[in-house]
């Protein structure tokens, strides 16, 4: 009589090891669809704004990256405070630039370039908002976007020593930084 229920539990895992086979050789594919397809509503609505991940890093901004000669953030350098990074390397921040982070994480943060002893924020701004850098005028805005858009097309790159206040601007599709400039230090000759 013993040997009857060792037979029958033996037999029921049998049947459920085979049923687990056959169930995940026919269909892994179908219950992965089901599962994204229930998500995308919910991850389009909170991916929205993001650099799409197949996207590539802009071809200026890879260029200007090879020009000053920086490496990216390792890992094991990850939230280290700007000040105790080398020269000669990239990150991302959002406005406080307290500590880099090796990836973007979200499109919210600005590329930052640490060289020559100098921090920079680096974005895509308007001709215009540049012209007012570059002319060097006091108490003014520049408009800052993580990435190309409409209305911030041109590469551009500023000491965050030069900018009293960054601030961060929702906008329809993600955010745009406000940096405030009050004035620009005279170079040193």
């Amino acid at each position: 009589m013993k040997r009857w229920y060792l037979y029958l539990i033996a037999g029921l895992v049998g049947l459920a090891i085979v049923g687990y086979l056959v169930i995940r050789w026919k269909s892994p594919s179908n219950l992965t669809e089901i599962w994204n397809r229930g998500n995308h509503a919910t991850n389009a609505q909170r991916d929205a704004g993001k650099i799409p991940e197949g996207n590539a890093v802009p071809k200026e901004v890879l260029r200007l990256r090879h020009e000053q000669q920086l490496r990216p953030l390792a890992v094991g350098e990850d939230g280290t405070k700007i000040e105790n990074l080398p020269d000669g390397i990239y990150g991302f921040s959002m406005c406080d630039i307290e500590a880099l982070r090796a990836n973007r994480g979200n499109t919210f943060s600005l590329e930052i370039h640490k060289h020559e002893g100098i921090v920079f924020y680096v974005g895509y701004a308007s001709d215009e908002h540049i012209e007012k850098y570059l002319t060097r005028q006091s108490n003014f805005h520049i408009l800052t976007s993580p990435h190309p858009r409409k209305g911030t097309a041109s590469l551009f790159e500023i000491p965050v020593e030069f900018v009293s206040k960054c601030e961060g601007r929702p906008v329809e599709d993600g955010y745009l930084f406000d940096l405030f400039v009050t004035a620009i230090p005279e170079l040193q000759t």
